[in-house]
């Protein structure tokens, strides 16, 4: 033991790194989509719409049944183009 070199600590597999770097890449990619866009429910699709603000205010939003009325009065979904994308939904 006297004549061990330094060391500072267990060295990890290149692939490891490489796997918690590519782990961190993704989780930095979801934080971004979470504060750039709203995901919007409608009853048989899901859409994207980029948000006006950088937020986490109304980024997951159920517009199922009637309560798009409710979500065509936000001020920030209608700044987005929520009226936009009402229009081209079918019926």
């Amino acid at each position: 033991m006297k004549d061990m070199p330094f060391t500072w600590g267990h060295v990890q597999p290149r692939w490891l790194i490489m796997h918690k770097m590519i782990g961190l890449l993704l989780l930095a990619g979801l934080v971004w989509a979470v504060f750039n866009f709203h995901f919007i429910l409608f009853d048989t699709q899901l859409k994207i719409l980029t948000k006006s603000r950088f937020t986490l205010d109304n980024t997951f939003v159920d517009a199922r049944g009637a309560k798009k009325i409710r979500l065509f009065l936000n001020p920030e979904l209608a700044a987005a183009g929520f009226k936009d994308l009402l229009k081209d939904l079918p019926e």
